[in-house]
């Protein structure tokens, strides 16, 4: 009714409506000394949040696959543009990175030096948890960017996750000049599997803000926004779980001397567990009546 601009005073005995209600199903309960009340609320806000939750990740599962084809878009590209041109590394792979063009250099040119590269040594503790403290902020930083950037009509959440995958994309042309590349993948999956999932998370939630801003619909942008607001928050928070874990696995996995065999069992049951959630999602996104029309519409 608040939507509809409805008359004040009904809007008000709704709200007192509610209060009334809350308090007679809660406040008698505690006053008579039930001890399942607590603990029926409790479970009550849980299925609260599994609901919420439901229904945002129904809600952003096109906005998710979007996501996601524009970073495997920016991969290829930046794949194919440094195999072309080698010189295109030190526009795409940027020094405050680590990789300095000295390095890039040595790293393109040597097979030795990417060896050394992905050589597995033992880290201190006191370092790693240092490490994996810089990581979580700073990859929590891009995806909060991502995310927060989605209200300009979705353009800049679409150019940093191209970006994201140019970047991606050309570290990997380097090291796979090798036949077998198979310790780069044992140094970059682990974490990459959170770490990317977690900043798709929030580029598409980003998309749906865009989506709400530039393709409104018979809403209008204000109230467009405002339901493309509610799912796009819980969405850009999910990720705040995997961003760490994406951390502590960079920190603790690849800083470590853990051989091929754990790293790759890491990664694939990371990646067995993504793709569950994925499945799960979708068949959420079946179950409930989702508007998608936006996003038909913005492209």
């Amino acid at each position: 009714m608040r939507d509809r601009d409805a008359d004040p005073d009904e809007i008000h005995y709704l709200n007192s409506l509610c209060v009334r209600a809350y308090a007679f199903l809660y406040a008698n309960a505690h006053e008579e000394g039930d001890p399942r009340a607590g603990r029926a609320s409790l479970r009550e806000r849980a299925q609260e949040l599994a609901l919420e939750l439901r229904s945002a990740f129904a809600r952003s599962w096109q906005a998710q696959l979007v996501s996601w084809g524009l970073l495997l878009v920016g991969g290829l590209l930046g794949a194919a543009l440094t195999s072309q041109n080698p010189d295109a590394l030190y526009a795409l792979v940027p020094a405050n990175f680590g990789y300095s063009p000295d390095t890039v250099d040595r790293l393109w040119s040597s097979a030795e030096a990417r060896e050394d590269f992905l050589a597995r040594e033992e880290v201190s503790i006191g370092q790693n948890a240092w490490f994996g403290s810089v990581l979580f902020t700073h990859n929590t930083r891009v995806g909060l960017l991502a995310f927060a950037a989605g209200i300009l009509a979705g353009i800049p959440t679409v150019l940093l996750q191209l970006y994201n995958g140019l970047v991606l994309g050309a570290l990997s042309a380097v090291f796979f000049r090798d036949a077998l590349p198979v310790a780069y993948l044992a140094w970059l999956l682990p974490h990459a599997v959170p770490e990317l999932t977690a900043i798709s998370l929030c580029a598409s939630a980003g998309l749906m803000l865009g989506g709400a801003i530039a393709a409104p619909g018979r809403l209008g942008r204000g109230l467009a926004l405002r339901e493309a607001a509610q799912s796009a928050v819980v969405v850009a928070a999910s990720s705040v779980p995997l961003f760490l874990l994406a951390a502590l696995t960079e920190s603790f996995v690849r800083e470590s001397e853990l051989g091929l065999t754990p790293r790759f069992a890491i990664a694939g049951t990371y990646t067995v567990a993504l793709l569950a959630a994925l499945v799960s999602i979708r068949s959420l996104a079946r179950r409930e009546r989702v508007e998608t029309g936006w996003l038909r519409d913005l492209i």
